[in-house]
């Protein structure tokens, strides 16, 4: 007997789940769901579950990865208040980001489920990261003397570098921060530009006097520029120096050609650190193939002393919108 005609072949319906949290503290469950409940809010749209407060129990319910993911970010979540961190939009959503491979025997990813144990204290705020390749950055910037970061736009590669150089200027680890950029980019000249070479390379250098601003009150920023603790300068300025006891950052390190990078890496000097910040994809140099960072990523690669942490789209931590378009542009389709 033949099938009946008109029958369609339909696909298994999404295997679906109830699951309940419990929180011994209640009294933080405020803080945890967000003025109006909008961390609750937030996870429900991110994930496509139904989440109901009932005393100090959540219900959770939806897709079951789904439902395990909003599990593991509301107890990672938790935790993290009651450690006695700040839960902000950008703190959810980077929660959800590193939940993106839930487990629903009940075992949560430490990176989800634990306050993290790396962090960097600054005058104005303590940061913690805020995606799983940060953990690995923070560590690197701790540990080693030179660090790549590699990657795209929104993951923190230049204000993680910015706020772990005020950290150590602050606790008296170097006796000065040294934050340049290569002046001229996407074939802007400076001499096409008004005013003195302080005003010309200033809007070059502003997402650095923006992280400085985000870590330490802006009075002792401009005393410690004043004083020379704290230079930022043009990438050209390097030249013929020696830089001991610094702390040092290279920022859109993808617009340096081959010799810039040699002459940026052999400046480095006693009891200094070296962070190169960049994204290979983003060369504004007029001949292609000409980046220091690329050619220095090579050579370097496995050297002692050096780490390479690249990032990927998944770690963009800026607006979630920000991470789509990343995504659109250099995603596997585009």
């Amino acid at each position: 007997m033949g099938k009946k005609p008109n029958q369609h072949h339909r696909e298994p319906a999404a295997e679906r789940a109830r699951l309940e949290v419990t929180f011994e503290k209640p009294h933080l469950l405020g803080t945890l769901f967000g003025q109006y409940d909008r961390n609750l809010v937030a996870i429900e749209n991110r994930l496509g579950v139904y989440i109901a407060a009932r005393g100090n129990k959540l219900q959770i319910e939806g897709e079951a990865q789904a439902a395990a993911r909003a599990r593991d970010v509301m107890t990672g979540l938790y935790n993290r208040i009651v450690a006695g961190q700040e839960i902000d939009t950008g703190a959810v959503e980077a929660v959800i980001a590193m939940s993106s491979e839930p487990t629903l025997d009940g075992i949560i990813r430490t990176d989800v489920a634990e306050p993290p144990k790396v962090m960097i204290r600054t005058r104005k705020k303590t940061i913690v990261p805020r995606s799983a390749t940060q953990v690995t950055y923070m560590e690197a910037l701790n540990r080693n003397d030179i660090i790549f970061a590699l990657g795209p736009a929104g993951t923190g590669k230049t204000y993680l570098a910015v706020a772990q150089a005020v950290s150590q200027l602050i606790t008296g680890s170097v006796d000065r921060l040294i934050l340049s950029r290569p002046a001229v980019e996407a074939g802007e000249k400076l001499g096409f530009l008004p005013g003195d070479m302080k005003e010309k390379v200033d809007p070059y250098l502003r997402p650095i006097y923006d992280a400085l601003h985000d870590t330490l009150p802006a009075e002792q920023v401009e005393r410690r520029i004043a004083s020379g603790e704290i230079e930022i300068a043009p990438l050209a300025f390097m030249r013929g120096r020696t830089l001991a006891n610094a702390f040092i950052v290279l920022d859109e390190a993808q617009n340096t050609t081959i010799a810039q990078m040699k002459m940026f890496l052999t400046r480095f000097g006693e009891g200094s650190r070296m962070v190169i910040c960049g994204d290979p994809k983003q060369v504004d140099l007029p001949q292609p193939g000409t980046s220091g960072l690329a050619d220095a990523v090579a050579r370097l690669q496995g050297l002692e002393g050096i780490a390479m942490v690249p990032f990927g789209i998944a770690d963009v931590v800026r607006h979630p919108v920000v991470g789509r378009i990343v995504e659109a542009y250099e995603g596997p389709d585009a």
